[in-house]
């Protein structure tokens, strides 16, 4: 594969965040996929996300499957940790990685293909078990890189570039994210930047699994008349539940915001999210609102999208299996071997 590399001078006078980082330093080397491909506004979202919250691009590790989604990896974060893995398996990967480093963030990005149809299994365990890390989906609908087939994600009743017709039921991985435990869940559309960013910022300072479905629409495939997955489709059929900033603390100061106007919730690394909610019924909070509110307009063919659910005190996988603070590889040998008698010890309780 060949990439196109950016200048490695910057301007002087571009602004640098809290850490010393200017923009340009989250980039990676210039996109490959096809211009006005969905995917590179994402790119470009988690990029500035990352900006913003002065993370240290070493501090990231970047994991995808296979697809093209799984490529926009390489567009971004280019300082970072990076591994493509194959079909279907980041999420078992990244788990991995997870339970050797808990001090690197996880940032996994996969498509609508790798994840709701091989990846499936994958997906819906990374959920249950509470994996530290963002889940970002590329979703389209299509097979981008083997030109244009239905992907699990596309409604029934779509049409194909070529004009054939979906006949079966889509996988949808919001719905799957909620009912299997996952502590943060939203999603999106590639073409609202000024939503898309703070979730992505929201999602890497959540503390658990957080999952943002972002629909992406591909510009070769699948943004014709027809497409439920195209950029026309879902402006017109986009309901928002909730214009969302996120805010680090000490910057909070309740009483600039009339009672009732926002729900602040605080994560657990202490910084904020702040829900500007449109609609005065919807509690983020409540699991099962949440997807009976999703369901309730996805039968009326309209597409959610905003912060769906957030659970405020989350648990991730490192807590439920009471693991080692350390990374594996700063573990010394009597660490590693504790000796014969802590195995028999082991063995006995197993018993």
């Amino acid at each position: 594969m060949t990439y196109l590399a950016k200048p490695r001078l910057h301007h002087p006078t571009l602004t640098k965040n809290k850490v010393g980082y200017t923009r340009r330093d989250y980039e990676g080397p210039v996109s490959t996929l096809c211009a006005g491909c969905g995917h590179d506004s994402i790119s470009a979202a988690i990029i500035q996300a990352c900006w913003e919250l002065d993370i240290e691009p070493h501090r990231v590790a970047k994991l995808s499957g296979i697809g093209c989604s799984s490529k926009a990896p390489t567009y971004f974060l280019g300082a970072s940790h990076g591994f493509n893995t194959v079909h279907g398996r980041m999420p078992s990967v990244l788990t991995g990685a997870n339970l050797a480093n808990r001090e690197l963030m996880y940032l996994g990005v996969s498509g609508d293909g790798d994840s709701a149809s091989i990846g499936l299994g994958q997906f819906a365990n990374a959920m249950r078990r509470g994996v530290n890390m963002t889940y970002i989906v590329m979703n389209n609908g299509v097979y981008g890189l083997t030109k244009g087939q239905f992907s699990p994600t596309a409604d029934r009743g779509s049409k194909s570039k070529k004009g054939a017709i979906n006949t079966e039921s889509p996988v949808d991985l919001v719905g799957i994210a909620l009912q299997l435990g996952a502590t943060y869940v939203a999603r999106s559309f590639s073409g609202d930047k000024d939503q898309l960013i703070p979730l992505i910022k929201g999602a890497m300072a959540h503390g658990g699994a957080a999952v943002i479905d972002v629909i992406s629409p591909c510009v070769t495939f699948n943004n014709h008349s027809g497409s439920t997955k195209s950029y026309e489709y879902i402006r017109q059929h986009d309901e928002a539940v909730s214009t969302i900033e996120f805010m680090t603390p000490g910057s909070i100061h309740s009483n600039q915001y009339p009672p009732g106007s926002v729900t602040e919730v605080e994560q657990s690394d202490g910084t904020v999210l702040r829900l500007r909610k449109l609609h005065s019924d919807y509690n983020p909070t409540d699991r099962y609102a949440a997807m009976s509110y999703m369901h309730e307009h996805a039968s009326r063919g309209e597409v959610v999208t905003g912060l769906l659910y957030l659970d405020p005190l989350p648990t991730d996988l490192h807590t439920s299996l009471n693991t080692c603070a350390a990374p594996l590889n700063t573990l010394n040998t009597p660490q590693l071997c504790p000796g014969s008698k802590a195995l028999e010890k082991i063995n006995a309780a197993l018993r």
